[in-house]
């Protein structure tokens, strides 16, 4: 490109720049009209591809070979009327779930009980932790079949849970908000919802999942919570299949073996679910698709509506400058410069809109993300996507009133001025 060429381009730039900063409410104006188009959908992504990520390390921390199976499916859609249909399945006991064991014999690597109260404190001494902890049943199995390791004491072991022993494992955020760095609390006793446990162990560090811290939790032997917390509790069964290979046929065995165990006829169907790696993702699929559909459609319509209020803006432009095109035109100025000039004021509009609400729409997104312990990120591939939009909605808005501004007949231009 010549220097000539480069130096009428930058001139055309700097006129755009200067005309729109001649009217900076109108510009102002217009410019927010196109970020809040831009906003609903940066927002919206930034929040699912952290929720995304989230639902990665999740799948992570369940295990390539593991699936769980529970009263309710993953996730239930329908709002209060879809939950029902699933609270009326009888709940998934103790003595099920040993039964369930029973007919599985060596199909499984690992079978594991679990049951959860939310919403629990935890007390040592003068310390107590914020009424959020999770209070967990398990058995023997739990920390293999979810991923945990222990890194201090033991694990729980078959005469706790034979035995409703009153011994706990805690999670590392747990053991830190009640010991701190300078107490050891192996052997030390703690209080959760007024009754006494001794600590035996200590979870090692693991994150969130989900959206959920998985250190801040109390494991007490599933005996002990079914005897002394909630009885009436229904159970959640964990199976870790002995390689990829039988993972198919390990979740047929396994759903007959839950069949038998609940009593259920050849003509009754399944009164419980399997939860895999692939149904969560497709749960989570599901939700966004619907999230990203309604998002699409306030963006469109808000950015539709912000172009059209660019394009107004630009006629109402190119009224008001009649008489400065006719004497631009009149002195030489070629019409590619006319039309150049308020297609770019048109696209400077359109993008400077977009940046803004690019920024603001990360922003709400992330802050949205930190809320629900979830990872933050900057959707690169959808800002630049944005920035696209905009300048087609630039160019397609303002090609007419450019068009137009460049078609004025110099003459007439500055007879209709006066």
């Amino acid at each position: 490109m010549s220097m000539a060429r480069m130096t009428e381009i930058r001139e055309t730039l700097l006129q755009a720049a200067l005309s729109l900063a001649a009217n900076k409410l109108r510009s102002a104006l217009t410019t927010l009209g196109v970020a809040v188009g831009v906003f609903s959908i940066i927002a919206v992504m930034t929040a699912l591809d952290a929720v995304e990520r989230s639902v990665a390390t999740g799948l992570s921390s369940l295990g390539a070979n593991t699936f769980q199976i529970q009263k309710y499916p993953a996730t239930v859609f329908g709002g209060g009327h879809g939950r029902d249909q699933y609270a009326n399945r009888q709940d998934i006991t103790w003595q099920q779930a040993l039964l369930f064991r029973k007919f599985m014999g060596p199909k499984a690597s690992g079978i594991g009980f679990v049951i959860t109260r939310q919403a629990s404190q935890a007390r040592f001494a003068n310390r107590a932790t914020n009424p959020d902890v999770v209070l967990t049943g398990g058995d023997e199995n739990f920390a293999k079949s979810n991923g945990f390791d222990i890194t201090s004491g033991r694990n729980l072991n078959g005469n706790d849970i034979r035995h409703a022993a009153d011994t706990a494992v805690l999670g590392s955020e747990v053991a830190a908000s009640l010991f701190g760095q300078g107490q050891k609390p192996l052997n030390r006793q703690i209080k959760v919802e007024g009754k006494a446990y001794t600590v035996v162990g200590v979870f090692g560090k693991k994150g969130a999942a989900f959206g959920q811290s998985q250190d801040n939790l109390v494991l007490i032997p599933i005996t002990r919570f079914l005897g002394h917390v909630n009885e009436k509790g229904s159970l959640s069964i964990t199976v870790e299949a002995r390689s990829r290979a039988e993972y198919a046929g390990t979740i047929d065995q396994a759903i007959g073996a839950m069949r038998l165990a609940r009593g259920l006829t050849v003509r009754e169907p399944n009164d419980f679910e399997i939860r895999t790696n692939e149904s969560l993702v497709e749960s989570f699929r599901q939700i966004q698709n619907t999230i990203s559909v309604g998002a699409f459609i306030i963006s469109f319509m808000a950015l539709l509506t912000a172009g059209v209020g660019i394009m107004n803006i630009m006629l109402v432009s190119v009224t008001e400058r009649t008489r400065e095109i006719g004497i631009r035109m009149s002195i030489g100025a070629p019409r590619r410069t006319i039309l150049r000039q308020f297609l770019l004021e048109a696209l400077l509009l359109s993008i400077g809109g977009g940046m803004l609400g690019i920024a603001t729409g990360a922003a709400a997104g992330n802050l949205v993300a930190v809320n629900f312990n979830l990872p933050v990120i900057f959707p690169w591939g959808w800002m630049a996507v944005a920035l696209l939009v905009c300048s087609a909605i630039g160019i397609s808005f303002g090609l007419f009133p450019a068009w137009k501004a460049a078609g004025l007949d110099p003459v007439e231009a500055l007879r209709a001025s006066k």
